[in-house]
């Protein structure tokens, strides 16, 4: 039997009385008192994840940014030193090996935090295809990922002396407890929220920093749990769900974290191909008319029976009480269509949605 890994903050997660859950290979809290009210911390107030799970790479040396621009979609051009942006890893056919969030640090200097099962694959296919002076390297484990998440994370932040200026999709260093950190206006909620990289020795430091100032304010820690209860509300894709192997940027409606410009990337012919004539399949976020909860894998059906698509993603929303998911369904099912899901014996009706499914009072971007 493997062992599973376990994050630099297992031990704070015990005493909080967190139930854990196998993710990715590694012991993680899915929760601590219950996904809803820890959810509902976050739509109200705030939300503190440990998301150290997460994968970190560093693509270091001359010419790093332009070698990092012909591998993955999105166009690192657009954007500059001490922004982020997401992109995806794809193969020659347009399958996605992950999805991604890439740190530009300088043009010799970025920072990757992939999925947790992927990283070493996207560290490998990198290392692989790196040119002569630019090294990648895996810091799976230099660096832990906290995530504050909630209308209420600037006061959090305030409340720490930390000034939480930041545009979306951007980063900077702070101090937090006396610990450097580097702190990122992003995040997996669609709400107002920061995420903290920190060095793995830090992080018991800052967790127990950031806890302290955000419970007087609503805080709660949150698991995995919510999180994924949280980003199926906004839409958001999960990869081995939303993307895989089989499922490419077009399927998935991610065209936009693609550079259609660029001179080449991996998997850029077969994706404009498919973008051309159109996908086979397009993701769409579906809402429960009645009181079906729908889970990944069950069949959605047409008014004939026939199957037009797969439940990718499923689960109650806590925010608008009913069941939501997300499908991969025929082109025909846009925002507006009716659509049959089989839960169980009974086929449960459900509506087609454009997501986000819930609009945050304070919004991330």
């Amino acid at each position: 039997m493997v062992e599973l890994m376990r994050s630099p903050l297992h031990a704070r997660h015990e005493a909080l009385g967190a139930k854990f859950a196998e993710f990715s290979g590694w012991s993680m809290p899915l929760q601590y008192t219950s996904v809803v009210a820890e959810h509902t911390a976050v739509r109200t107030a705030a939300g503190l994840f440990d998301v150290s799970h997460l994968g970190n790479a560093r693509v270091s040396g001359p010419g790093a940014r332009s070698f990092l621009n012909s591998c993955l979609t999105n166009d690192l051009d657009r954007i500059g030193p001490g922004q982020a942006q997401y992109t995806l890893c794809c193969a020659d056919d347009g399958g996605v090996v992950d999805d991604l969030i890439q740190y530009l640090v300088s043009d010799e200097d970025v920072l990757l935090i992939p999925n947790a099962a992927n990283t070493a694959t996207v560290v490998g296919l990198l290392q692989e295809a790196a040119p002569a002076g630019v090294v990648v390297t895996n810091e799976h484990l230099q660096h832990a990922i906290l995530a504050v998440q909630g209308p209420a994370s600037d006061a959090v932040l305030e409340a720490l002396g930390v000034p939480p200026s930041l545009e979306y999709m951007h980063f900077r260093p702070a101090q937090i407890a006396g610990v450097t950190v580097s702190l990122c206006r992003t995040g997996y909620t669609g709400e107002l929220g920061y995420e903290v990289v920190c060095a793995w020795s830090d992080a018991v430091t800052v967790w127990d920093a950031l806890l302290s100032a955000g419970q007087p304010l609503g805080m709660l820690p949150a698991g995995l749990g919510a999180r994924d209860t949280l980003r199926t509300e906004m839409g958001y894709a999960l990869h081995g769900h939303e993307l895989s192997a089989e499922i490419t940027p077009v399927m998935a409606g991610l065209g936009w974290a693609v550079g259609w410009d660029k001179p080449t990337f991996w998997g850029a012919e077969a994706l404009k191909r498919q973008r051309a004539a159109g996908p086979s399949r397009r993701s769409r976020a579906i809402k429960a008319v009645g009181r079906g909860i729908p889970r990944p894998g069950m069949d959605c059906v047409g008014d004939d029976g026939a199957v037009v698509g797969t439940v990718t993603s499923g689960t109650f929303s806590p925010t608008l009480q009913t069941g939501i998911g997300l499908a991969l369904l025929e082109p025909g099912y846009a925002p507006g269509a009716d659509v049959g899901v089989q839960v169980r014996a009974r086929v449960e009706p459900f509506t087609v949605e454009k997501a986000p499914l819930v609009h945050p009072h304070v919004k991330a971007q």
